[in-house]
């Protein structure tokens, strides 16, 4: 982003010494009301960090469950979101005694 920036500071600075060097009259002909060839977007830096931070992580979890006179392993996937949303969901369910 630097080089491009400088890249188009100093092709600029070149067209300011071209207009500069014909003298000091300025004529009609040269003066033109074209469409510039190069753009240059500077957008705020928030929007690109939230491009680059949407991670997701995930973990397994396995919790020990009594259902009625049944004890269960159940293992869960918990996945979180760069949003602050959370997900689980239930992967295995083993009964231990």
């Amino acid at each position: 982003m630097k080089k491009l920036l400088v890249l188009t500071l100093t092709l600029a600075s070149f067209g300011f010494f071209g207009l500069g060097s014909e003298g000091t009259e300025v004529k009609a002909s040269t003066v033109t009301t074209a469409t510039p060839q190069v753009q240059i977007e500077i957008g705020s830096q928030r929007n690109r960090w939230r491009r680059n931070n949407r991670r997701v992580r995930r973990f397994t979890q396995t919790r020990i469950v009594r259902r009625g006179y049944r004890t269960y392993r159940e293992t869960y996937l918990i996945t979180y979101f760069w949003n602050g949303r959370t997900d689980s969901r239930l992967v295995s369910r083993e009964r231990i005694g």
